[in-house]
């Protein structure tokens, strides 16, 4: 099994979508590394020969930052926001849209279950 920064890469699946299994890499950048590597990118990788997969490590670990070192990086940058004290900051920090998005009706996955209050009805009547 092909291990690249620690994660393993399936197997049967051809090299340009087998590589945006690695968290920060997508199906733009796969394209430029095989590229820069001069591979075919439809090859299997099942059929990479050892010195096509460490040309690929070394290519990803000295030119893209991945996985935890990528994961770190966006956490210092949100943090830098939220210490600033600027509009997305805030935003972060009440666990709301930064990006402008509607908050009337959607954007449930973000502010998280509805809250209901409860006795709502009860204090109108009085």
């Amino acid at each position: 099994m092909a291990m690249i920064s620690g994660i393993k890469i399936p197997e049967n699946k051809r090299g340009l979508i087998a590589l945006t299994y690695i968290f920060g890499i997508g199906s733009h950048i796969s394209k430029q590394i095989f590229e820069s590597i001069k591979l075919n990118p439809n090859t299997k990788v099942n059929k990479w020969s050892d010195s096509d997969l460490n040309q690929i490590r070394q290519f990803i670990n000295k030119k893209i930052p991945v996985e935890g070192d990528l994961k770190t990086e966006i956490k210092l940058d949100v943090k830098r926001l939220v210490d600033i004290k600027c509009y997305r900051g805030i935003r972060h920090q009440l666990g709301l849209p930064v990006r402008g998005q509607k908050t009337q009706n959607n954007c449930r996955t973000r502010k998280g279950k509805r809250k209901t209050i409860a006795n709502k009805k009860q204090l109108l009547k009085k």
